[in-house]
């Protein structure tokens, strides 16, 4: 695997010398911090063999084990070596991704790599790295957020390991941050993160449903319940925002009322928000990392690209005879022009799905793939 990293990690090099010196500063800490992390990740065996592991982390383990067989078996997931090792570091997230927008409007800012085409973020493997960047693009201009991400996808180029900084989640939380990153090993169209994310997440919706209800385990449903149901609350919250912002950003107005009003909505989002957390999720603090910094456009540009699409692509599902019939038509889609693959997706009746398989191979070159 390590001497596979190598290949791969001189293969972005190259493409990062190509592109000049800024390129080749980013690409060679995405590929050392991709290097490091699967140098430190090490077979689950070992970890559940090893006396000093706590008996804590091994039954997170053995959770881990399970949920990755019923990947396989009944979600037709990629049977490979991703999420069967694990990897213990010493910081909360494994990433930190800078999202950035102008400061009135939501459309977000796009950056270009190898394999992942271009993709609404940038990530570092440093927080500090991170937030210097951010302060860079916050100088021209754009609204930023740094934000910490606790797992990404590398698209099946690497083994992707179980790491610290999800270990612990709930068991729910668990399974579905496993079949979505294992979903994006399964189809991914490069430039088309709306696409990619709205796979993923009725992958994993579909995904934790089957597994829950084969645990049989009335308290896990009932924990993972009330997390979907905060987690509803929490984006209907933000959509309806967004759609304030977008309203205000598309009005005739100045740029000094536009700005003005921008801030009055983002000081109703905290109130309502605080209110909710209150009246709704009795004092539930969980979403409050979220709202610790500055609001600002940034927070809210990606709202809608993991979740505006789940419909369609659950719709997709019930008009497939199973997972395997699912993936075949969404790799059809993903095959097909960016356009093309929307409106298709929009109308998703077997007869409107592409019945053939042409599209173009991707580049060979290491990325990864976040969210």
């Amino acid at each position: 695997m390590l001497r596979q990293a190598l290949r791969a990690v001189l293969c972005v090099l190259a493409v990062a010398w190509l592109a000049g010196c800024s390129s080749l500063s980013y690409y060679a800490q995405a590929a050392h911090g991709q290097f490091s992390l699967l140098a430190q990740a090490r077979p689950l065996d070992d970890w559940l063999a090893d006396p000093d592991t706590r008996p804590t982390l091994k039954a997170k383990l053995e959770t881990v084990r399970q949920i990755r067989r019923f990947a396989v078996t009944e979600l037709g997931l990629p049977d490979n070596g991703s999420y069967r090792s694990y990897a213990q570091l010493d910081r909360p997230f494994v990433l930190w991704n800078v999202v950035a927008a102008p400061a009135l409007s939501l459309k977000a800012r796009q950056w270009c790599f190898p394999i992942a085409g271009c993709v609404d973020y940038r990530g570092y493997y440093s927080q500090q790295a991170a937030q210097d960047y951010a302060a860079s693009l916050q100088q021209q201009g754009y609204d930023v957020q740094v934000a910490g991400v606790p797992a990404y996808s590398t698209l099946g180029w690497f083994n992707d390991p179980v790491i610290s900084t999800f270990i612990q989640y709930p068991d729910g939380e668990l399974a579905r941050l496993i079949f979505h990153e294992l979903a994006h090993q399964k189809v991914y169209a490069p430039d088309d993160t709306p696409f990619n994310e709205g796979f993923a997440v009725a992958v994993e919706e579909l995904g934790v449903e089957r597994w829950l209800a084969a645990q049989h385990d009335p308290r896990l449903i009932e924990t993972y319940q009330r997390f979907a149901q905060r987690k509803r609350d929490f984006l209907a919250l933000l959509d309806k925002y967004r759609d304030q912002l977008k309203a205000n950003y598309d009005s005739p107005a100045s740029d000094a009322d536009k700005l003005a009003r921008k801030a009055s909505i983002f000081d109703a989002l905290r109130a309502e928000y605080a209110q909710m957390k209150t009246q709704r999720w009795n004092g539930y603090a969980g979403y409050d990392r979220w709202f610790a910094m500055p609001l600002s456009n940034a927070h809210l540009a990606l709202v809608g690209t993991y979740h505006d699409l789940v419909p369609a692509f659950r719709q997709l599902f019930a008009h497939s005879s199973g997972f395997p019939d699912f993936y075949e038509k969404v790799r059809r889609l993903a095959q097909m022009d960016k356009s093309a693959r929307h409106a298709a997706l929009g109308d998703t009746a077997p007869e409107k799905l592409p019945d053939d398989t042409k599209g173009q191979p991707k580049s060979a070159a290491t990325a990864y793939h976040a969210g």
